[in-house]
């Protein structure tokens, strides 16, 4: 396997802490970091990023995640090993990384549940985790970067 390019932060590194702070703003909210971590391992396998799947859960592995949390994650409907507020974080996840796949993108009840579960500063919190992750998984799948690569964690430790 091979990238595109280089990778983008390499060549533009000025893009790596202006993220980071983005992501550190999703750490620094009401959110858990183990929730955070969720959603940003959830949209990147979504986005089908190599990169971000092999980095997030490594990192949350590190943090003491469990691997039948971390082996789930991508079928966490049918799994026992969620909260109703990750469920409701990971459904918030799907909606949002998945914007063009319907005419109600974010539907109410996927909302509403997120926010019986999450106060404003939460929601924005997982917003920003959201989006900061798929601009990440952007990078990543459009140059074709190849697994392997962990910088430190925006969040480090939060998890």
């Amino acid at each position: 396997m091979q990238a595109r390019m280089n990778n983008i932060a390499t060549i533009v590194p000025e893009v790596v802490p202006v993220l980071q702070s983005l992501s550190k703003l999703a750490h620094k909210g009401s959110v858990p970091g183990s929730t955070i971590g969720l959603v940003e391992l959830r949209a990147s396998q979504i986005n089908g990023c190599s990169v971000c799947v092999d980095m997030h859960q490594h990192f949350m592995k590190q943090a003491g995640e469990t691997d039948e949390r971390l082996f789930a994650v991508s079928a966490w409907r049918h799994a026992p090993y969620f909260s109703e507020a990750e469920r409701a974080a990971l459904a918030l996840t799907e909606a949002v990384t998945r914007l063009s796949d319907r005419s109600d993108p974010v539907p109410d009840e996927v909302w509403n549940e997120a926010a019986r579960h999450y106060d404003e500063k939460g929601l924005a919190a997982l917003l920003i985790a959201i989006a900061s992750i798929n601009v990440w998984n952007r990078f990543n799948v459009s140059t074709s970067q190849v697994a392997g690569y962990r910088p430190e964690p925006a969040g480090k430790g939060n998890w």
